[in-house]
């Protein structure tokens, strides 16, 4: 298989179950999919891409619209060039539903990588710029991810590249309300989201939203736990709301204090209490990386 130099020269009108060569994942709403097609005018050549389909033999109305909402933000944060973000060849009519058809850059979700190995401090220093700098992207864009965990991201150690993916609740808004009810109904994945996405903070969910599940994905990758570890939806809103997780470095003395500052920052209760930009968090793992490389260890700084 080569690469494909252009998004236009992978022909996904034809595609059938019989170009599916694995299932990556499945869930309630869709599956995804990785598939090899041929290239246009190149019948020698072929390229591996990654399908998402809606699993409903006949999805409604509003599930479609959703699904199409999640497609046209892919795109325009592709037209903007957004590194950090998957890159989609197009949304096809698949028998009676949609499938989006995305690129396949070899990696693994931080999730499964997490099940195979532990980060070293340098590797995960690494992943966490990458990580700020196209959150960066996403959030210059005025796009709100608001699903941020390891499932999401995609790494492949191998090339260090890096993609955001499943834009499926993000939204263009710079800000929204958000609702009281049913935590099995929140919006999100309910171990990562913030305070204010639980609809009982009587607070807006902007950007910053994006930084606290960064804070518990972060805490996630070098403690091998999360922040929280109640299973039950109310407890677990509960301690997003009220209760303070432990420090990374309580759980694993190795992890240097500026380090567990910097998650506990993110981690904040309230947006004001958070970084501010992703620019400024990245900036802050970049001193990290690089008194970690220079001098061996990572010293206090503000």
């Amino acid at each position: 298989m080569n690469s494909v130099n252009s998004l236009q020269e992978i022909d996904i009108t034809g595609f059938t179950e019989k170009d599916i060569t694995e299932i990556i994942q499945e869930n309630t709403n869709s599956s995804v999919c990785r598939a090899i097609k041929k290239l246009k005018d190149r019948t020698d050549q072929s390229q591996s891409m990654i399908v998402k389909i809606l699993v409903k033999d006949y999805p409604t109305p509003s599930e479609l619209t959703k699904y199409k909402q999640e497609y046209e933000i892919l795109r325009s944060l592709n037209l903007l060039k957004a590194e950090g973000v998957i890159q989609t060849y197009g949304l096809r009519q698949y028998q009676n539903s949609l499938a989006m058809f995305l690129e396949d850059i070899g990696g693994k979700s931080l999730k499964v990588l997490l099940s195979e190995q532990q980060f070293t401090l340098e590797e995960f220093l690494t992943i966490a710029i990458e990580i700020a700098k196209s959150l960066g992207e996403i959030h210059n864009a005025n796009v709100i991810h608001k699903d941020i965990n390891p499932s999401n991201i995609i790494y492949n150690s191998e090339t260090k590249q890096l993609k955001f993916i499943d834009f499926g609740i993000a939204t263009n808004l710079s800000e929204e309300n958000q609702e009281v009810c049913n935590p099995n109904q929140l919006e999100g994945t309910l171990a990562y989201i913030a305070p204010e996405q639980t609809g009982r903070m009587n607070r807006r969910i902007d950007y910053r939203s994006d930084f606290y599940s960064l804070g518990a994905t972060f805490y996630e990758l070098l403690t091998h736990q999360l922040p929280f570890k109640n299973t039950d939806p109310m407890e677990l809103v509960h301690c997003h709301i009220a209760q303070q997780p432990k420090t990374p470095q309580e759980l694993l003395p190795s992890i240097p204090l500026t380090l567990s500052k910097i998650i506990l920052k993110l981690l904040a209760k309230t947006p004001e209490e958070r970084y501010q930009t992703a620019g400024g968090l990245k900036a802050d793992l970049e001193t990290c990386l690089e008194q970690l490389q220079t001098l061996g260890k990572i010293s206090d700084f503000s």
